[in-house]
């Protein structure tokens, strides 16, 4: 399994919207919409690199209102 943050920017007043959205994804562990630099913050679960690949470029930014996503893989150190 391969877990990742996905920082996401939205457009302008679409933060909340997205993050309801996203929320429904199978995959989606949290989805919460955050002040700063990115408007929400996406916690995922995949079976591997290339199905969270699949998740986040099929699934996660299709939602309507994003405009950039940033994904950050989780390590196990």
């Amino acid at each position: 399994m391969v877990e990742a943050y996905i920082l996401i920017q939205t457009e302008v007043g679409k933060a909340d919207a997205v993050v309801r959205e996203i929320s429904g994804i199978d995959g989606v562990l949290a989805a919460d919409p955050v002040t700063g630099p990115y408007d929400a913050v996406v916690r995922a679960r995949a079976d591997d690199v290339d199905a969270l690949g699949k998740l986040v470029v099929a699934k996660i930014q299709a939602a309507s209102g994003i405009t950039r996503t940033l994904t950050c893989p989780v390590i196990k150190l």
